[in-house]
């Protein structure tokens, strides 16, 4: 893509662009719990390419008990645990080194080496009222999560895809309300597992005891939450005329059919009156490839060959001469993503952990249009 020619496509990843990363709620989970920072990554890396997530990503089973209970199995992998403290902890790598997410999934900032980079107030910034008021919730720090009140339940997926996996902070699943962390799982109401860790023979601590099942739904909580830079960016990018084809490429999962996620309850993405933020994909994006739907999953070669080949279709139909790779510029939060996306021919922006805003600067770059409003823009530049 031509460093003059603005893209004729803006391709999005959803979680950890469009909604909030869980890479930071990630390892608040794991310091709570005494869980070595990295581990849950590297556990579900090791795991690939037919671990239970890789699968569900991929829609080739189904979001139940048995899923839940083969992965908390995954976290819970011996031979995974020794190469971890072996290979990686005994050489006191950075983060980045052992905790590859682009196996875990579709949101996962490698520059959050830092257990405190989760936005600042600074950061969050002076958008939209709205867009400060949906992301209040998760400003206080991960050692006060416990006492807050559970933020207001979010319905983000009105496709019932939507489930890029973010934040650690479980919100009420189920009918019922009743919390997790007393409750267990909305599927098997299975216990809580303790949190010890202790030493083993070998001289490392033993395997931690993870609940996968309060992991995963906390983790599927936070893409309730719309990133308080780029979400207000799509908006009125969307609202442009002319503007640019706008796609989603994203690593999602199908909640049941009975779960209160799986519900649409509207044809717009907008926060209510109520504090409840919906997302439709379809109100934001002319293409939108789910991988639960498509059964692949980036980094695979096929799903970006697929995206092209939708967002031909649609450009082809609506009087355009079709698209290319290079014709593509793609925001994703993970290296390997990108590497990917680059391979391809497509113009790439990585969008970092806490620090969105940049993404939105170099977007602004890309197309010759300003998408942040002029208070943040003072705050920021």
């Amino acid at each position: 893509m031509g460093s003059q020619q603005a893209p004729k496509v803006v391709l999005f990843d959803i979680g950890g662009v469009v909604v909030l990363s869980p890479f930071q709620r990630i390892l608040d989970f794991e310091r709570k719990s005494g869980i070595p920072t990295g581990w849950i990554n590297f556990a579900i890396r090791h795991s690939s390419p037919n671990g239970h997530w890789q699968r569900l990503e991929r829609g080739e089973i189904k979001l139940d008990a048995q899923f839940l209970k083969g992965f908390t199995a995954d976290l819970h992998n011996e031979t995974a645990w020794h190469e971890f403290n072996s290979s990686f902890r005994s050489e006191k790598k950075k983060l980045k080194d052992y905790a590859n997410p682009t196996l875990l999934g579709d949101h996962v900032s490698l520059k959050a080496e830092a257990a405190d980079s989760r936005p600042t107030d600074q950061d969050r910034g002076s958008q939209s009222s709205d867009a400060s008021s949906s992301s209040s919730s998760g400003s206080n720090t991960s050692e006060s999560r416990d006492e807050e009140p559970r933020p207001t339940r979010s319905k983000l997926a009105e496709d019932r895809t939507i489930g890029d996996p973010v934040s650690l902070e479980s919100e009420d699943v189920v009918k019922s309300g009743k919390d997790h962390s007393s409750q267990g799982s909305p599927l098997t109401r299975e216990p809580i597992v303790s949190r010890r860790i202790a030493s083993d023979n070998s001289g490392h601590p033993s395997l931690p005891k993870i609940d996968g099942e309060k992991l995963f739904w906390g983790m599927m909580s936070a893409s309730r939450e719309p990133d308080p830079y780029i979400f207000p960016a799509l908006e009125r990018l969307q609202e442009q005329n002319p503007r640019p084809i706008l796609g989603a490429l994203s690593n999602t999962v199908v909640f049941p059919s009975d779960h209160p996620w799986s519900k649409p309850s509207g044809s717009s993405s907008t926060k209510t009156g109520s504090g409840v933020f919906f997302f439709n994909p379809a109100s934001f994006f002319d293409v939108y490839v789910a991988s639960a739907e498509v059964r692949m999953r980036k980094p695979s070669k096929e799903i970006y060959e697929l995206a092209v080949h939708r967002l031909d279709e649609y450009d082809r139909k609506h009087g355009g001469q079709g698209v290319k790779p290079e014709d593509v510029l793609f925001l994703d939060d993970i290296g390997e993503n990108l590497k990917m996306a680059k391979e391809m021919g497509m113009g790439t922006i990585r969008v970092q952990l806490g620090k969105t805003w940049r993404a939105v600067k170099e977007l602004e770059n890309a197309l010759g249009v300003e998408l942040m409003d002029e208070k943040t823009r003072r705050a920021k530049l």
